[in-house]
């Protein structure tokens, strides 16, 4: 079959191949909201547990956020590892160093840098402090993508980028008296999240392009898993003498906090640009939201309502600006 005159095979692409990629566009949004589901399940229930309203004399509530960060991170870990070696065995998992430099950076730069400093600026500050500084990310991931030539700046993406961070300041309800509390060393550490946040988008989605999900997973779990064990040892683990229901429910939250959600948001980052993904992923503050809402009785106000509306909004915009199932070249190559 001979092609039309004048009209250039690359210009008008074959309804099939439309389809498809739109299909593909709005399955990576289904994974980061799945993803986004889970983490705010997992807070959900970290709040619960930590309040006491979960297994109150389990002693749940004195586990230290350091060691919650370091088991959920590690028991993931040695759940990937155990599925990967047995499925697969050891010979698929032999990378070349430079790619495994690249995976374990990403474990420590965008997996476990921001659980950390997330944690010191809620310490220096306030939750809803370091939540709007860490959502912040979108935008560094944007300016990045922009300058490199990757990504084109439109309004929509501009538009979804400030629609997806408003409505997060006010679901969290930054706007309220004593919303915000500013302190140097908290505001540093957040905005180190936001860049790690940022760093594990961009650098994730690249990386996808070469290693599946699981290989992945269990290098960037690794990482971070040997990081969590220099800044605390096993031995102030030990020393705790956590109960055995305490174990369980660090096992359990692990699984809803790390590996479901991380599984969920590789496969995201597989079919959509990190511009897209990290605006998706903006969900988080609002599945806790509606989750504490339902699970736990706390109240949805107006305020909160328009927030959560806003941040649909910004998905849905930034879901009609276009298929993403290009690959572009690393930003290291």
């Amino acid at each position: 079959m001979t092609r039309s005159a004048g009209v250039s095979p690359s210009s008008v692409p074959p309804v099939s191949e439309s389809r498809g990629k739109h299909s593909g566009t709005l399955r990576g949004f289904l994974y980061i909201g799945a993803a986004a589901f889970f983490w705010g399940v997992s807070a959900s229930l970290g709040r619960a547990a930590f309040t006491g309203r979960l297994l109150p004399d389990s002693g749940i509530r004195s586990v230290d956020p350091i060691i919650l960060s370091q088991c959920r991170t590690s028991f993931s870990f040695l759940a990937v590892a155990l599925g990967v070696l047995i499925r697969r065995g050891l010979k698929p998992l032999r990378l070349p160093w430079r790619d495994l430099g690249k995976l374990f950076a990403l474990g420590l730069a965008g997996v476990a840098a921001p659980n950390y400093f997330y944690y010191l600026a809620i310490q220096r500050t306030n939750v809803a402090t370091a939540i709007i500084v860490q959502y912040t990310a979108p935008v560094w991931v944007l300016l990045y993508m922009v300058a490199r030539g990757a990504e084109r700046l439109t309004l929509s993406k501009i538009g979804s980028v400030l629609l997806a961070i408003t409505g997060i300041a006010l679901v969290i309800g930054l706007f309220r008296h004593g919303g915000i509390q500013l302190d140097v060393i908290g505001v540093i550490a957040a905005l180190v999240a936001a860049f790690s946040f940022a760093y594990y988008n961009i650098g994730g989605h690249y990386i996808l392009a070469r290693y599946d999900r699981w290989t992945v997973l269990l290098y960037t779990t690794l990482a971070a898993s040997l990081f969590w064990l220099i800044v605390n040892p096993p031995n102030k683990i030990m020393a705790a003498h956590y109960s055995a229901t305490t174990w369980l429910f660090l096992a359990v939250f692990s699984f809803l906090s790390v590996l479901l959600p991380f599984t969920f948001y590789f496969a995201g980052l597989e079919l959509l640009v990190p511009t897209k993904a990290i605006i998706a992923s903006c969900l988080e503050p609002v599945f806790s939201i509606l989750i504490a809402a339902i699970a736990l009785k706390e109240i949805v106000g107006p305020t909160q309502a328009l927030g959560i509306a806003m941040v649909l909004s910004a998905i849905v915009l930034a879901q009609r600006s276009g298929s993403d199932l290009h690959r572009i070249t690393s930003p290291v190559d």
